[in-house]
């Protein structure tokens, strides 16, 4: 995967599951319509994709100054120093 890919992917997915935290505003909203029985499980799907998106972020941007350091060290890339 290029690293650009990663980095958005990473960005893009720790975004909608920090939104997706909103968890008690949706039980508060569901309860009220009585439906918030299905909120059950979405504690334990969210925050573990929360924690692996943001992982995935980490490894993009590792992987893309990897990359720049190469850059430089080889001359092809100007010194950002």
């Amino acid at each position: 995967m290029k690293d650009r890919t990663l980095f958005r992917s990473g960005i893009i997915g720790s975004i909608v599951a920090a939104v997706c935290c909103g968890t008690p505003v949706l039980a508060v909203v569901l309860g009220a319509l009585g439906l918030s029985a299905w909120l059950s499980w979405a504690d334990y799907v969210i925050v573990p994709g929360l924690v692996a998106f943001i992982a995935l972020t980490g490894y993009g941007l590792y992987r893309r100054r990897r990359r720049d350091e190469r850059r430089v060290v080889a001359g092809l890339g100007r010194c950002r120093c």
